[in-house]
């Protein structure tokens, strides 16, 4: 027994002296390639059984011949050991190379796709990551050129919908100081409107900057669906009955909301406004409510005749107006991006789609328990 613990002894001993000769090459070697590490480790562990053979022999517990033996042995094990680990390191090398070039190509804005054949899982595990974070940076930049082109879109039209205005406004202002206006009074008409449409326009920029910079503060309160629409209906009726289009509310089911009455009011009175303009006179505009397990619909069809499908998903961007609003009253196109605004921070979420004769407005929002 003590002569079995005096070979332990001796051949720890002497595979520590490997393993701590092992520790320091890897160190030194830490920046080189992956295969000449797994190269040290195997080299390492056919070492660490070389050298305990060695202390057992010097401690003379093994003659020359069984040396010899085991000698021959660790050589033979140490070159499989060596080419299997080489040839490991170079399938690790070549997959990290591949998934390199295609993060590289990834990075410089193309899209990422994992190599094939990862020779490792943690290879494998980390090209699904990479992927996936392409995937989202990619559905990233596709929402940033769009909000880009959004803005673009939105200065040109607010610069023409501001200089058309202005011009007027000076021009009768002009007019009226060198006292060359027929109708003074006329003048001045004109003029209020014209600063109240202003006014209007920069009221609307500054609701949406509130709502995208996260600042709309929401003032919750349980209130009936059929009182949101009556009030939002009763605001238009004068603009309906000027353009002769019919308003019609009688689908409206009695379902509690929890939402801000102020703000909820301004949604269907911009989708309605929209409705009526958009809408030939003695056509109609329906507005309707229902109730679809914890959600509440509201809805609101016109006569417009449709909207292109190519353009129903940019509706509710921002200063989009369509292709034939470019000139008052169509306004600055900030109305329906206001309303999904508003909509999406009562947690609901805002839609639109074609229908026969027109297209319907829709806004879901949670519902209220009874």
């Amino acid at each position: 027994m003590k002569d079995l613990l005096l070979i332990a002894l001796f051949a720890f001993l002497g595979a520590a002296a490997a393993g701590l000769v092992g520790l320091v090459a890897l160190r030194v070697l830490r920046r080189r390639s992956v295969a000449v590490s797994l190269a040290v480790v195997a080299a390492v562990a056919v070492g660490a059984m070389l050298a305990g053979t060695m202390a057992v022999a010097q401690a003379m517990f093994l003659s020359s011949h069984d040396l010899k033996v085991v000698t021959t042995v660790c050589a033979m094990a140490a070159a499989v050991s060596l080419a299997t680990a080489l040839l490991l390191g170079r399938r690790v090398v070549a997959g990290s190379r591949a998934l390199t070039a295609a993060t590289r190509s990834f990075g410089d804005g193309g899209s990422f796709a994992p190599p094939t054949g990862a020779p490792t899982a943690e290879l494998a595990a980390l090209g699904r990551e990479l992927a996936v974070t392409s995937a989202k940076l990619a559905r990233s930049r596709a929402r940033e050129q769009a909000l880009d082109a959004s803005r673009r879109e939105l200065v040109a039209w607010i610069s023409h919908d501001l200089r058309t205005p202005l011009a007027g406004l000076r021009a009768m202002a002009e007019s009226l100081e060198d006292g060359m206006a027929e109708d003074p009074a006329r003048y001045h008409r004109q003029i209020r409107t014209e600063v109240e449409r202003l006014s209007g326009m920069v009221g609307d920029l500054f609701e949406l900057s509130r709502i995208q910079a996260g600042a709309l503060a929401l003032a919750r309160a349980r209130i009936s669906v059929y009182d949101l629409v009556g009030d939002a209906i009763a605001g238009v009726y004068p603009l309906a009955r000027e353009l002769g289009v019919r308003l019609d509310g009688g689908s409206v089911d009695s379902v509690p909301v929890e939402v801000d009455g102020k703000e909820m009011t301004r949604v269907l009175g911009n989708l309605l406004i929209n409705a009526i303009r958009r809408t030939p006179a003695d056509g109609t505009v329906a507005v309707a409510a229902r109730r679809e397990r914890d959600e509440v619909v509201l809805s609101v069809t016109d006569g417009c005749g449709g909207i292109p499908e190519e353009d129903l998903p940019r509706v509710f961007d921002t200063g989009w107006r369509g292709n034939d609003a470019r000139t008052p009253p169509a306004g600055a196109g900030l109305g329906l991006a206001i309303v999904r605004g508003i909509v999406e921070a009562h947690d609901g979420r805002a839609g639109v789609r074609n229908v026969p004769g027109g297209c319907r407005f829709e806004v879901t929002l949670p519902a209220a328990l009874w």
